[in-house]
């Protein structure tokens, strides 16, 4: 357990000091508005919407993601947390917006081709309640997400 924390924290470190020496692209690019719009409608759509059948075409099989609050998680664990704690109650409903403001863009580039992508942005999570006015919960610090 000490050599996988050793490592996800080296790791978390090499990235956030890689997106300080590599150059972002620009915010009128082709490539920082198409993950602007993709992730504004991956998040709209799987998470704020719970439209799991999209967020399941889109998920890959093998993924490995990590949640602050409770580790590691698959595939099968991902969806299943999603639909207990995101889409089990309609009248109860956590929902997630970006702040525009804060996305940046870095690509990634093998021999001069790009191959992906990271993103880096802040957002807020809200609590959406049937007949009351939405409210902020927490803006979690320096998310990223690779495409």
């Amino acid at each position: 357990m000490k050599i996988t924390k050793f490592i996800i924290s080296h790791l978390m470190l090499t990235c956030v000091g890689l997106l300080q020496v590599c150059a972002q692209v620009g915010r009128d690019s082709e490539l920082f508005h198409t993950l602007k719009k993709q992730d504004s409608i991956f998040f709209a759509r799987g998470f704020n919407q719970c439209d799991l059948t999209y967020l399941e075409a889109r998920i890959a099989d093998d993924l490995k993601f990590y949640h602050d609050q409770s580790g590691f998680q698959d595939k099968t664990s991902f969806f299943e947390n999603t639909r207990k704690y995101i889409c089990s109650n309609p009248d109860i409903k956590p929902i997630r917006k970006v702040d525009g403001n804060s996305l940046e863009v870095f690509p990634l580039y093998n021999n001069g081709t790009l191959y992906g992508a990271i993103q880096k942005g802040k957002h807020d999570f809200y609590i959406r309640e049937k007949g009351k006015p939405m409210s902020k919960r927490a803006r979690p610090c320096l998310p990223m997400f690779g495409w």
